[in-house]
């Protein structure tokens, strides 16, 4: 019972950064923008929050942890949407590739990330790890009281906000795009942009805010993973292959935010599966590993065989769109 509990709860923490990415790159398809930058952007949410933490607690004269958290909060917030706001300046303005531009944003994010991970850890006198501990401990309290009931407790309430956040912002926006006439507009640019915009619904607009809005929050998928689940250090190339889980999610929620939240815990649980398999090889081991990505894969064959169109990708997605050609 103890080791189930502990594997659950590792799972549910695997699959938070998971599902903020997912939920960014959801809100991001659906106006018909294919963003493969969101790897990246998790890497460059991730060290600039951590940045802000760092400078913070170095130079205020008493660091106070909530004070460090909004710092830091709002700094993942800004670098990440400055991420969108770039790919969708080169994507719908510039009609460049966004397939070229994606796997280029995810290039230059890793590398932000580890070159200012390996400067800031020089100046804290570390060898490749920065430790915000103070700041950190905001972000990994988890709720009082109700984190102390046996079972329920360490399964539904020992965790910080951003856990908690996210799964709040992707029942916000299954309700957004559902349920209100903004939400409406926004899948009928990704669905036909040219019948959108002749309906007098400003194409351009909707691309450019939800492309960013969505980059903000995968970036916090990033800060979550420094902050709540390593508990404030960095480590280059420690974020693993969750930025590609992330858009592989969106696949298997069927581009519906409320299904992610499901699916991310899923991703979670496979994704550490092998840890508690006793008696796996090292390539057993990577085989493991392959799990969330084969059934990705599996969802989307039979989706497509199925062929229902409200579990079909925005039928503009990846497609540049050119109002002359209206």
């Amino acid at each position: 019972m103890e080791l189930l509990l502990t594997f659950l709860q590792k799972a549910i923490g695997q699959g938070i950064s998971i599902l903020f990415g997912a939920s960014g790159e959801i809100i991001t398809e659906k106006s018909g923008n294919l963003n493969l930058g969101i790897p990246g952007i998790m890497y460059m949410g991730g060290i600039s929050g951590l940045m802000a933490a760092f400078f913070y607690e170095k130079y205020a004269e008493v660091p106070h942890p909530f004070m460090g958290l909004l710092i830091s909060f709002a700094a993942t917030l800004i670098v990440s949407a400055l991420g969108g706001l770039l790919f969708s300046l080169l994507t719908v303005t510039l009609h460049a590739n966004q397939n070229v531009v994606g796997l280029a944003l995810t290039t230059f994010g890793v590398g932000f990330g580890n070159f200012f991970g390996g400067s800031i850890s020089k100046l804290a006198g570390g060898v490749g790890q920065i430790s915000v501990a103070t700041t950190a401990s905001a972000y990994r309290t988890s709720i009082p009281g109700l984190s102390e009931i046996p079972v329920i407790g360490p399964l539904f309430f020992s965790y910080g906000f951003l856990t908690y956040l996210s799964i709040i912002v992707a029942l916000s926006m299954g309700y957004f795009l559902a349920n209100t006439r903004k939400g409406l507009n926004l899948r009928s640019v990704g669905e036909d942009p040219a019948t959108a915009d002749a309906a007098g619904i400003n194409v351009s607009r909707y691309k450019y805010l939800a492309t960013t809005v969505g980059a903000a929050i995968a970036g916090l998928g990033g800060l979550y993973f420094v902050m709540e689940y390593l508990g404030g250090t960095w480590t280059n190339n420690g974020f693993g292959d969750r930025g590609w889980l992330a858009i592989a999610l969106v696949i298997l929620a069927l581009w519906k935010p409320i299904n992610a939240i499901w699916g991310s815990f899923l991703f979670g649980g496979l994704f550490i599966l092998y840890i508690y398999t006793p008696g796996l090889t090292r390539a057993t081991q990577e085989l493991f590993k392959m799990l969330p990505y084969v059934v990705t894969i599996i969802v989307l064959v039979v989706t497509s065989v199925r062929h229902k169109q409200e579990n079909q990708p925005p039928g503009h997605l990846g497609q540049s769109y050119f109002r002359e050609d209206r």
